[in-house]
C-alpha cells in the first residue's frame, strides 16, 4: 500500500489546528488517538498569545535544535508486535539529533533529525535509526513528528550535526553512541529498512524545561518525555508496542568551552616544553653533554607528542567548528616534536657514533636513513598496536609514561655526571602529566570518560619515583643507590701525592694547588694535578686530561 506524504507547507497547519483543540495535558499521545477533551480557553485567546510582544514570547527562546539522549521501554511488560515479535529487551538507549527551523505560521518550527534506538529488536544488538520530520509549537511546548523514509542516501542533516562538538565524544566514549551506530555514516541497516518499509512511526512529546539551578550553574537543558508508536502501513495491527520515550538535551555550548580551554592548556605545555627543550639542549651543548643522554629517552618523547599532535588533528578535522583550536594545539606539538626534540635527538646520535675521519658521506648518510627508518617504523606501528589494544589503553599509557627510565639506566651504565639539567627533569614530568590527569582524572572532562583517581594517583606516583631517581643520581653520583660490594672498581681521583713531585699549578685556572688538603686537588691516571672544582666542571664538558688530551676514567 503505497502512501502520499502531505505537502511540507500544508502538515505544519494541519498539526498546529489540531493541536488548538485539545489540553496540552493530552499531546503525549499521538493525534489519533487522543481523547476528545475540549480545552476551556477559545481560538481568541490562542491567537492573542501570538499577538503579544516578541520580546515576552521570542520564537528562538526555547530552541531544540541538538542533540539529546534518554532513554526508552516498552508500556507493556513485553513488546507485544505482530511484526516484530523478537525483542532483545524492556528497555535501552535513545538518541535524538534535530534541527528545528522557523515556518511561514508564527510560533510553529519545522523540525528534521533523527532517532536512534539501541537494543530495540534482536539478539546481536541491532539499532535502528530513522528520519523524522514534523513541527514544534513552542508556545504549548508540543512537539509532533513521524518517521520519513527519504531513500537511501546520507541524513540531510549529517553535515550540520557532523560539525557540531560533541560528535567528537563519539570517538572516544561510548556516553553518546553505541558501538554499532559509530562510523555508520549515513548507512540504513536492515532493522530500519524494515521499520520503514511495513510501520508508520509516530512520535509525540511534550518539551520542559530544566533551570540551570538543577544542573549546576550550566546553561538551559531541555527534557522531552512521550510517546512512540509504529501502526502497521499493510494492517490495523501496531508493528510494536508502544514506547516511552525520554531524553534530556545535551549543552553543546558547555562541552565547546570546555575544548576550547583544553586546547589553551595544551598550547601553553607546549610552550613550556619548548622552553625546557632550550634549557636543556644548552645544558649539554658539548659533544661529551649530548653523549650522556639516553636516545631512547628523547625518541619515546618524540613519539609520544607525535601522537599526541596527530590526536589533536584529527579531533580538529573531525569537529570542523574546533578546528582552529585543535589545529593551534596539533601545531605546537608538531614544533616540539619535529624542530627540537627530533633536532636533539640528531644531535645525541652524532655525539654517541664513533668518530672516523676516513668515513665518507654515504656511509653516514646510510646509517641516518636506518636510524630514521627504526623510528618511524616504531611510530606507526605504535599507532596499530594501540588500535588493536585499545581496551588496554591505561595500561599503554602507564607503559609510555615509563620514558625516564631509559636514562636512568643509561646512567648506571656508563657512570655519567648530571646529564639532564634538573629544571628539565621537574618540568618534563609535570607538563607530560597534565594531558592524561585531566583526561582520566578530571570529572567535567569534555571527552565524558569517567574519572579513574587511583590510576592518576598511581601514574604520578610513578612519574616522580622516576624524576626523583634521576635527581638523586644528579647530585649524590650516578651509582650512589647501588652497594659497592657489586661495583666494579673506580679510579680514585684522590690519591696522595708528593708535594715535590710535580708542579703545584692547576693549568685550568693557572692558580697554585695546596697539596695539603687532599680533596682540594685531583690527580688524573696521567699524573696531572688539578683543582677538584676545576676538574669537576672540565669533566661535565668533556673527559679528556686537559694537558695531554688523555682520555679520562669516570669520576
Amino acid at each position: 500500500m503505497k502512501t502520499f506524504p502531505l505537502p511540507s507547507t500544508l502538515l505544519p497547519l494541519l498539526v498546529f489546528l489540531l493541536l488548538g483543540l485539545f489540553r496540552p495535558s493530552a499531546s503525549l499521545r499521538p493525534i489519533r488517538d487522543r481523547p476528545s477533551v475540549v480545552t476551556s480557553a477559545t481560538w481568541s485567546d490562542e491567537n492573542a498569545l501570538f499577538k503579544r510582544d516578541e520580546a515576552e514570547l521570542n520564537p528562538y527562546y526555547w530552541n531544540i535544535t541538538g542533540i539529546y539522549r534518554g532513554t526508552w521501554r516498552f508500556m507493556g511488560p513485553a513488546n507485544g508486535s505482530s511484526k516484530f515479535v523478537d525483542s532483545s529487551g524492556f528497555q535501552g538507549v535513545s538518541v535524538l539529533e534535530l534541527l528545528s527551523k522557523p515556518s511561514k505560521l508564527q510560533g510553529v518550527h519545522y523540525v528534521t533529525g533523527s532517532i536512534t534506538f539501541q537494543d530495540l529488536f534482536d539478539n546481536e544488538r541491532e539499532h535502528a535509526r530513522l528520519r523524522i520530520e514534523g513541527v514544534y509549537v513552542w508556545p504549548f511546548r508540543q512537539l509532533r513528528m513521524v518517521a520519513n523514509s527519504g531513500g537511501d542516501g546520507p541524513f540531510p542533516e549529517e553535515e550540520y550535526f557532523r560539525s557540531n562538538p560533541y560528535h567528537l565524544l563519539g570517538m572516544f566514549s561510548n556516553q553518546v553512541y553505541p558501538d554499532p551506530l559509530k562510523g555508520n555514516n549515513g548507512e540504513k541497516n536492515a532493522l530500519t529498512k524494515e521499520l520503514e518499509k511495513y510501520c508508520n512511526v509516530e512520535i509525540a512529546a511534550k518539551v520542559s524545561r530544566i533551570s540551570a539551578s538543577q544542573i549546576e550553574g550550566e546553561h538551559d537543558k531541555y527534557r522531552f518525555e512521550g510517546l512512540t508508536e509504529a501502526p502497521a502501513l499493510d494492517s490495523d495491527g501496531e508493528c510494536f508496542t508502544p514506547i516511552l520515550l525520554n531524553a534530556s538535551s545535551i549543552n553543546v555550548d558547555v562541552y565547546y568551552n570546555k575544548a576550547v580551554n583544553y586546547t589553551l592548556m595544551v598550547t601553553f605545555i607546549s610552550f613550556l616544553q619548548v622552553l625546557l627543550h632550550i634549557r636543556q639542549m644548552e645544558h649539554s651543548n658539548s659533544q661529551f653533554g649530548a653523549s650522556k643522554v639516553s636516545l631512547i629517552m628523547i625518541g619515546q618523547q618524540a613519539i609520544m607528542d607525535a601522537y599526541l599532535c596527530l590526536l589533536h588533528l584529527a579531533a580538529g578535522v573531525v569537529v570542523e567548528s574546533l578546528f582552529n583550536a585543535f589545529a593551534t594545539a596539533a601545531f605546537f606539538k608538531f614544533v616540539v616534536f619535529s624542530i627540537f626534540e627530533m633536532r636533539y635527538f640528531l644531535a645525541i646520535w652524532k655525539a654517541t657514533r664513533p668518530a672516523s675521519s676516513s668515513e665518507n658521506w654515504e656511509v653516514m648518510r646510510r646509517e641516518l636513513s636506518v636510524l630514521y627508518s627504526r623510528f618511524y617504523g616504531i611510530l606507526v606501528g605504535g599507532i596499530l598496536v594501540t588500535y588493536e589494544l585499545r581496551v588496554f589503553l591505561r595500561a599503554i599509557v602507564f607503559l609510555a609514561y615509563s620514558f625516564w627510565v631509559p636514562q636512568i639506566v643509561t646512567n648506571i651504565i656508563k657512570d655519567t655526571r648530571k646529564p639532564l639539567h634538573p629544571q628539565y627533569i621537574l618540568g618534563m614530568s609535570a607538563t607530560r602529566l597534565a594531558i592524561p590527569l585531566y583526561v582520566f582524572g578530571c570529572p567535567s572532562n569534555f571527552l565524558r570518560i569517567e574519572a579513574d583517581k587511583w590510576w592518576c594517583i598511581c601514574l604520578t606516583v610513578f612519574v616522580a619515583v622516576q624524576a626523583g631517581i634521576l635527581l638523586v643520581q644528579h647530585y649524590f653520583g650516578s651509582r650512589c643507590f647501588i652497594p659497592r660490594q657489586i661495583l666494579p672498581e673506580k679510579y680514585c681521583y684522590h690519591r696522595k701525592v708528593e708535594s715535590n713531585s710535580q708542579a703545584t699549578d692547576c693549568v685550568i685556572c693557572m692558580a697554585s694547588i695546596d697539596l695539603s688538603r687532599r680533596y682540594d686537588y685531583m690527580v688524573t691516571p696521567c699524573e696531572h694535578l688539578f683543582h677538584s672544582g676545576c676538574l669537576q666542571r672540565w669533566m661535565d664538558i668533556k673527559m679528556e686530561c686537559p694537558t695531554c688530551r688523555r682520555s679520562l676514567p669516570p669520576a
